[in-house]
């Protein structure tokens, strides 16, 4: 997300696991920032390095209380994500991994991703990343255009995220992702032509590829609503998608998500288990979890979740594992800040859309059993009329995918199943 996987057979799961046997991916939050990007509306904060220590302590002890009552489960892949990762103190990562490593069963081949800026990348960091136990790197690029990184209030130019790529590559890393934005307030089609071609010249194992959102409350969306930033134009953006996937397959990656593109063999697995709607358990200030028929997330604030983390660990310790995981245990862990009881409807509509994002397509069938419901049938009117439109096809393999056509408006795709 070769590397440095976690080593060592993973321990038998057995029936006393609350998770079941097919393993669950786990998603690490790191709140931290230097500064914060004016079109962010994650859980992240910038200035409060004072509490980097309370932070560690914390979510190593909210690792090990969940080990503990979820019967040491087997984890199938790790992701830190944030905020910026790659922002903590030199051996917090260590840390946190250690502690997973510890209380999971975590799979050998497991792809543990960490999310980076490309100007903390040095030689040195990459290497603690590397010997850490981190084989995937996600860098933060978004542009090659100096000027528009500036707009998006990012610490880096061009030149550095050429140099943080390559810094990875000398510390070992064969599998790196670069993120980049387009439909920016300004951005030109020949900015977005020359930022692919160039970072199709570094060849990364991985592309994800985001057309901007203004979210609500941020200084961006205050920008455009002001009138200080223009209007970011959808017929533009959708010119500029169109671009990147000629292009990139042009260069040899194959398109295998909405937003994703990989060399062969490379999709993220990390993210192939929420959009095949696996079960996730996310820890750290505002992370969020999926597990049995739950969704739950944790306490935003770092200073609460850092005491709250300390109490779920003393008490986990007292009352055991659990056979099951249920609204009810789940209503009395002292980090957890929210829960939704995912009903029949909404896991099978859940199911659908999240598998239609991939291109390959989906197996109904397979579908079906996971949900435990007959897709075919619940959706019956659905799927003869989107086959009807043009924006769903069966393929000759029989799997259910989306037309090439539905790309740029795969959401009045999904919405037809909610």
């Amino acid at each position: 997300m070769s590397e440095s996987p976690a080593t060592g057979p993973a321990p038998a799961i057995g029936p006393a696991s609350a998770t079941g046997s097919d393993g669950i991916a786990l998603y690490v939050h790191v709140p931290f920032c230097l500064s914060k990007c004016p079109y962010c509306d994650f859980n992240t904060y910038q200035g409060i390095e004072a509490q980097f220590g309370d932070y560690r302590a914390a979510v190593t002890a909210e690792i090990s209380a969940w080990s503990r009552t979820l019967a040491h489960p087997a984890v199938n892949t790790i992701f830190l994500g944030g905020g910026t990762p790659s922002y903590l103190p030199d051996g917090d990562v260590a840390r946190i991994l250690d502690a997973i490593a510890a209380g999971f069963a975590v799979r050998p081949n497991a792809e543990i991703t960490a999310e980076c800026n490309p100007n903390d990348l040095t030689p040195a960091r990459c290497a603690n990343l590397h010997a850490a136990g981190v084989n995937r790197v996600s860098i933060g690029v978004q542009s090659m255009d100096n000027g528009l990184l500036a707009l998006l209030g990012r610490r880096h130019d061009a030149a550095e995220a050429a140099a943080a790529l390559q810094s990875c590559r000398r510390a070992g890393f064969n599998n790196i992702n670069l993120d980049l934005m387009y439909g920016l307030p300004q951005q030109t089609p020949a900015q977005w032509h020359d930022t692919i071609e160039r970072v199709t010249a570094l060849s990364p194992e991985h592309l994800s590829l985001y057309a901007l959102t203004l979210e609500d409350g941020t200084p961006l969306r205050r920008w455009v609503t002001d009138g200080r930033l223009p209007e970011p134009n959808p017929d533009l953006a959708a010119d500029m998608y169109d671009h990147a996937r000629a292009a990139l397959s042009n260069a040899g990656y194959h398109h295998y998500e909405i937003s994703n593109w990989c060399r062969p063999g490379r999709e993220s697995q990390h993210n192939l288990a929420y959009w095949r709607n696996r079960q996730w358990l996310g820890v750290g200030p505002g992370a969020h979890s999926s597990l049995a028929n739950c969704r739950f997330w944790t306490t935003r604030s770092p200073r609460d979740y850092a005491r709250q983390a300390t109490a779920w660990r003393q008490q986990a310790a007292a009352a055991g594992r659990w056979a099951t995981v249920s609204a009810e245990r789940l209503t009395a862990v002292p980090t957890v800040d929210g829960l939704e009881v995912i009903g029949s409807d909404t896991a099978a509509a859940e199911t659908m859309f999240l598998a239609l994002r991939l291109l390959d397509g989906m197996d109904l069938t397979a579908a079906s059993n996971q949900a435990g419901v007959n897709l075919a049938h619940r959706y019956q009117t659905e799927l003869s009329e989107l086959l009807s439109d043009g924006l769903l096809v069966r393929a000759a393999d029989g799997r259910l995918r989306l037309a090439e056509a539905a790309y740029l408006v795969a959401n009045q795709v999904f919405t037809r199943f909610l």
